[in-house]
């Protein structure tokens, strides 16, 4: 079932700072000739999808797996999975928590196979290849969810048990699965009328299509902002280490003999503690900010408006006075009017804050400028990080750089993450050499519990990339 999972000991991909086939799905067709099979055969033979993983924990194969497997299993799987929803929706047997519940579960082999390496590669490993692949199939997507929570006589079938789980002696974790799925089916708009139905479900593809172009156009932007360095004394300040970093992302670029920042996430860039140079701070702030608003292929400005536009038809469609509304239903604050109380006791204290540390960082710049018969500029979000260095040096005696080696990261994992993961849960860590990766960057440990059972596998890709999304994450292989 789409996105609904049992719990289980899987594969993972853990914190992060992923020719086609035919767009077609699987349909059945008058017999051929053996010589005009055997291509199809090929390929499904030759698609490491099409069968459960060997591996441990059905890792995924990354040896075999090649760009062009992804599609064929996709199309192939939402077939299958769409056949598997219309024998439950046409049981004639009464709905029971079984032959609906658990058979909805257990839908989508294939799909689910394909989708979690999918997912997890398009983001951390992405190509031009698989980025069309999102694109193609995002629509396709999001016409197969609505397939499910849309179809009127599964709905009918899903509901009857809900109204019915008080008599029917569920364990918890299957009434859970009961309640969790039913309201699923409401949230995605299986209340609605048919004409409603039709017109969610052209939103959804619309809304799909232009999120996997989002996706796409924000890691070309952080990618193509990068910031370009001609004379290495504008680095003054930054690490022998990242500064050979920086030279190295330039040759990686094609520009030996200069220097490349590459942008992270966020706004603020790590670096900008570091660069004693003002202007080349502020140049590297406004790449960062701006990455997306130049005017260019790669600015999301519009993409942004027109997604609010639909998701605001969504949600007054499915009832809601606004998206938010909608989507915080299944979340701990559950209303707009909970995030704005919460926010609004926040902000006052957060502010008054960020003026008392501004007041003693332009102190700082004051000072320093004075000892160096300068004079003193007004503070500016690319003086923040490097000046508020210069305070906590000057306040408490603290200079991050010496820090730095005890963060290094085999020191972190071993003696930080594994070292409490032992002695809170049991858990210890082996690395394998022999599961293959997607990256030659990403390192996989098997998991065991205290008892010495082996757990999981769980893969690790600290390192930034341009086709790989920022920020730190996590997502399932299996």
């Amino acid at each position: 079932m789409l996105r609904l999972r049992t719990l289980v000991i899987a594969t993972s991909i853990a914190l992060a700072a992923c020719s086609q086939g035919s767009n077609e799905p699987a349909k059945s067709a008058p017999a051929k000739s053996a010589s005009a099979a055997a291509p199809v055969a090929d390929a499904v033979a030759s698609n490491p999808f099409f069968t459960a993983s060997t591996l441990p924990f059905q890792a995924p194969p990354f040896d075999k797996i090649k760009d062009s497997d992804y599609q064929p299993a996709i199309e192939k799987g939402m077939a299958d999975q769409l056949a598997e929803w219309q024998k439950i929706a046409d049981n004639p047997a009464a709905p029971t928590f079984e032959n609906t519940y658990v058979a909805l579960e257990k839908s989508g082999a294939l799909l689910n196979r394909v989708m979690e390496v999918f997912n997890g590669v398009a983001s951390a490993n992405t190509d031009p290849t698989l980025q069309k692949v999102q694109e193609e199939e995002a629509p396709k997507l999001a016409a197969h969810q609505d397939a499910l929570y849309l179809d009127g006589k599964l709905f009918d079938r899903v509901q009857k048990v809900y109204h019915e789980r008080a008599t029917l002696k569920l364990d918890p974790e299957s009434l859970r699965l009961v309640e969790v799925t039913y309201r699923q089916f409401v949230h995605h708009g299986a209340q609605l009328s048919d004409a409603d139905k039709s017109k969610l479900k052209a939103l959804n593809q619309q809304e799909s299509t232009l999120e996997a172009q989002f996706n796409s156009k924000l890691l070309a932007a952080a990618k193509d902002s990068a910031l370009v360095v001609d004379d290495k004394s504008k680095l003054a300040g930054l690490s022998d280490e990242d500064i050979a970093a920086a030279a190295q992302a330039a040759k990686d670029r094609g520009l030996a003999g200069k220097w490349v920042i590459v942008l992270q996430n966020t706004t603020q860039q790590p670096a900008l503690q570091s660069l004693k140079d003002r202007a080349t701070r502020k140049a590297l702030y406004e790449a960062s900010w701006n990455r997306a608003e130049l005017g260019n292929a790669d600015d999301t400005r519009d993409i942004i408006e027109q997604l609010a536009q639909i998701r605001a038809q969504e949600a007054k469609l499915l009832g809601f006075p606004n998206y938010a509304a909608w989507t915080l239903q299944d979340q701990m604050a559950r209303t707009p009017e909970t995030v704005m109380k919460f926010l609004n006791k926040l902000a006052p204290a957060a502010v008054a804050r960020a003026k008392q540390e501004a007041a003693e960082i332009q102190a700082q710049i004051d000072k320093d400028q004075a000892a160096l018969h300068q004079p003193t500029f007004k503070l500016q979000p690319w003086d923040w990080q490097y000046y508020a260095e210069q305070v906590r040096k000057a306040k408490y005696d603290l200079d991050e750089s010496q820090i730095k080696p005890y963060f290094e990261l085999n020191n972190v994992l071993q003696n930080g993450v594994f070292y409490a993961a032992n002695q809170l849960y049991g858990l210890t860590f082996k690395e394998r050499h022999d599961i293959p990766v997607y990256n030659p960057d990403v390192r996989v440990f098997e998991v065991f519990d205290k008892n010495g059972k082996s757990l999981a596998l769980w893969y690790c890709d600290y390192f930034k990339r341009d086709n790989k999304q920022g920020g730190a994450w996590m997502d399932n292989f299996v």
